[in-house]
């Protein structure tokens, strides 16, 4: 059982306070996760380990994920009725068994998250073993690999379309507004849709990017050079990424309409004086920097790259209407909307897509990033036929080995981590280059056609389901 501190002392009342004191001297801080065992007692070792300066440099998902994993180990060695720090490797074989195969454990969780469990618990016994000498039964546990899975789908642009159609506009077969359609915040779910196809973040990166990170809209651009933060990126690499100006213009809409009625709402009912635990916006510097009132009274400064997820919700701005969320993406009541929300986004647009009649016809937030790298393969491959058709084969390969191949231009866009440092370092800049080189001849091609056409019958790509029916 995990317990915040200000939480537990609701429970007990001021007798709390001798449990509490020996943490805080640690450097235990509100919030703290605190962990009860089955007696309702704590264990010292454990919660010294958790108020510790090695938890506390954690960034806040890894605080969280780790100790779950934590807490998930202790229950599973309590049931084996095994104590912590007598668990051995072969507990620690039946743990991966149980948490990644066993059919009897209906919560079972992919290799990648168990591997996460593992980072955890690694920090976990290394802390703990030099501090009390406790042996740790992971020390020579490797991560199982990761089974990369055969189901991988993709949705080509009239797939897509159709799906953006049935799913979050509301329409029905026939391609005429649903009468029967109650959705609230099409427009809002159009735009963020619109945006993943079309940049290929994942879904926590783009709905953690904030308004003044925006770049400026000019109309004369087909499209714009934006950076993700490292501070929001998946491993804390950060990375250009380009977005369309059909989805910047979704955005703007959306900024201009529904998101300013959200805003303006929730400043009538006075929500925003209410919030919690809120960081006030002084002053943003075009799209890099941000200043920042320091909690205590002051002022800090912030590179944009450096603010986490979580600060980012608590962002507010004042204008003459009054207080403001900085972030881009908004609840119905006004206030920001965490990443966590827009599966239910995704889960929702399914099912009314399947309640339609069109079984398997589905999309995950994932699975349009998958398509992104689908899309500009497809363009990659036409440019290339254009530019390098008079070629021989020899200077074809010239031509390759200075600029990278196709998949290099992929794995930009999507803003992947090179696996060779010598490419990652000295082949950076020809990347980048060849993207713009790329996005300056992609205007015209016949993408669409070209990608129905080549992928008409392949049993993972999935085409709108209802053209041959049209």
């Amino acid at each position: 059982m995990q317990r915040d501190l200000g939480e537990l002392g609701q429970i007990f009342g001021g007798g709390v306070e001798n449990l509490l004191r020996e943490p805080r001297g640690r450097g235990a801080r509100h919030g703290q996760g605190f962990v009860l065992g089955p007696d309702g007692r704590p264990d010292p070792r454990v919660n010294a380990c958790l108020s510790s300066a090695k938890w506390r440099n954690l960034r806040r998902e890894s605080d969280k994920d780790y100790s779950y994993s934590l807490v998930v180990w202790l229950n599973f060695l309590h049931l084996l009725g095994v104590q912590w720090w007598e668990a051995t490797d072969d507990h620690a074989e039946e743990f991966l068994f149980w948490r990644v195969t066993d059919p009897a454990n209906g919560d079972r969780v992919q290799t990648n998250s168990f591997s996460r469990d593992l980072a955890g618990l690694k920090k976990f016994y290394k802390w703990v073993g030099r501090k009390y000498g406790v042996a740790n039964p992971f020390e020579d546990f490797d991560a199982p690999a990761i089974a990369r899975r055969s189901n991988v789908k993709w949705l080509d642009p009239a797939g897509f379309t159709r799906w953006l159609d049935l799913g979050i506009r509301g329409m029905d077969l026939d391609g005429r507004p649903d009468r029967w359609w109650r959705g609230r915040n099409e427009q809002r779910d159009t735009a963020f849709c619109q945006g993943l196809y079309g940049n290929g973040l994942r879904v926590a990166e783009w709905a953690s990017v904030m308004i003044p990170e925006l770049p400026p809209y000019d109309r004369q651009r087909r499209y714009y050079a934006c950076h993700l933060a490292d501070a929001c990126a998946k491993k804390g690499y950060g990375h250009p990424y380009w977005t369309p100006q059909s989805a910047m213009k979704g955005v703007i809409s959306y900024i201009e309409g529904p998101r300013a009625a959200a805003v303006r709402r929730a400043q009538q009912t006075g929500r925003y004086e209410r919030v919690q635990e809120m960081r006030l916006v002084l002053e943003t510097h075009g799209t890099s920097a941000v200043t920042l009132e320091r909690p205590g009274g002051g002022r800090e400064k912030w590179l944009w790259n450096d603010v986490g997820k979580l600060t980012r919700l608590q962002l507010f701005r004042r204008t003459e209407q009054g207080l403001e969320p900085v972030s881009l993406w908004l609840n119905e009541d006004g206030l920001p909307r965490a990443w966590t929300g827009w599966e239910h986004t995704f889960e929702t647009a399914n099912q009314r897509i399947e309640g339609l009649g069109l079984e398997g016809f589905s999309c995950t937030a994932h699975m349009l990033r998958h398509s992104l790298a689908l899309k500009w393969y497809s363009i990659g491959k036409l440019v290339r036929s254009a530019q390098l058709g008079h070629l021989s084969t020899e200077e074809r390969a010239d031509f390759r080995e200075e600029f990278g191949s196709t998949w290099h231009l992929v794995q930009t866009m999507l803003g992947h981590r090179s696996v060779e440092t010598t490419k990652g370092v000295y082949l950076e800049p020809f990347k980048v280059l060849d993207v713009e080189i790329l996005l300056a001849h992609a205007e015209g091609f016949p993408v669409a056609e070209f990608m129905a056409e080549v992928f008409a019958n392949h049993p993972r790509v999935r085409t709108d389901p209802l053209a041959v029916t049209q």
